[in-house]
Order: C-alpha cells, then structure tokens, then sequence
C-alpha cells in the first residue's frame, strides 16, 4: 500500500524545476517536472517517487493531515499501554 501524505512547498527552485517541501516535519527536495501548473510557497501537493503529481486544496490538505496526526497518535498510545 502506497500513502501519499499531503506536502506544503516552502521553496520553489525554478532554474532546477523542483520545490522544497515540508511533510510533517520533514523537508526534502523534490522534482516538479510533471507539474503543469506553477507551484509557489504555501502550496500543498502530493508526492510520489520523488516527484510532485498535483496540487491539492488546501482545506483537504490541512484535514488529511490532521486525520494523520490523530492515527499517529493513537498508534503511539497503543505501544505506549
């Protein structure tokens, strides 16, 4: 099974066609050679295999990522007890 987390670009590279993105703490550089659409900082997109697919709303985007937060969370309390 394949999880695409929703990822916000914090720095976009145009010479370099990729953008930074930050993905729950975690900042990488990705390509953003398939995109079709110009991506600026704040945009949340998903990844896969190191390259930006689309760009997502952001309303959907904040609401995936707190559905992650909590199974995260009830993970850990279930190693946790």
């Amino acid at each position: 099974m394949c999880l695409s987390i929703p990822s916000q670009v914090v720095a976009v590279d145009n010479e370099r066609q990729s953008v930074t993105v930050d993905t729950l703490g975690v900042r990488r550089d990705v390509s953003s050679h398939l995109m079709t659409e110009p991506l600026a900082i704040g945009d949340y997109v998903l990844i896969h295999i190191g390259f930006v697919m689309n760009k997502i709303d952001r309303n959907d985007a904040l609401q995936s990522l707190e559905l992650y937060q909590e199974i995260v969370s009830k993970l850990e309390n279930e190693t946790t007890h």
